[in-house]
C-alpha cells in the first residue's frame, strides 16, 4: 500500500496517525519530492472512480492563484492530466493507493470499510 503525502499537511498527518493507530503498514511518498506522473494519475483516477476535478487541491495557494477553477471546464482531459502531473502540490491529498483502490483525501469512514 502506497501512502501519497506531504508532510506539513495537517490532514495528511490525521490520515498517518489513523492508519499507524490500526496497524496497516504502508510506504509513505512525499508528493513535493516525487510528483505523481502522468501515468500514475491516470491509474489513479480510474481506480478512484473519481472525476478529475476531485484531484485537485482545491484550498492550494497556485490552485488559486492561477484560477483553475475557472479554467478547468475548457480544458481536455490530457491538459487537465499535464497540469496535475506538473506540480505535487495541485493534487488533493494524501493519495492511499491500495491493490484495487484508490482514495484521495481523508475520510474516516472510507478507509475503514476500505480497510
Amino acid at each position: 500500500m502506497l501512502f501519497v503525502c506531504y508532510a506539513k499537511c495537517g490532514t495528511c498527518r490525521k490520515a498517518e496517525k489513523w492508519l499507524a493507530g490500526h496497524g496497516i503498514a504502508f510506504e509513505k511518498r512525499d508528493i513535493r519530492e516525487q510528483k505523481p506522473t502522468a501515468a500514475e494519475l491516470k491509474e489513479w483516477q480510474k481506480a478512484s472512480g473519481l472525476e478529475w476535478k476531485k484531484f485537485f487541491n482545491t484550498s492550494g495557494r497556485i490552485y488559486k492563484e492561477n484560477h483553475i477553477k475557472d479554467r478547468l471546464k475548457d480544458m481536455s482531459e490530457e491538459e487537465i492530466i499535464e497540469l496535475l502531473a506538473s506540480d505535487g502540490m495541485l493534487v488533493k491529498r494524501p493519495v492511499l493507493i491500495t491493490d484495487d483502490r484508490v482514495l484521495v483525501g481523508f475520510r474516516e469512514s472510507e478507509y475503514e470499510t476500505l480497510l
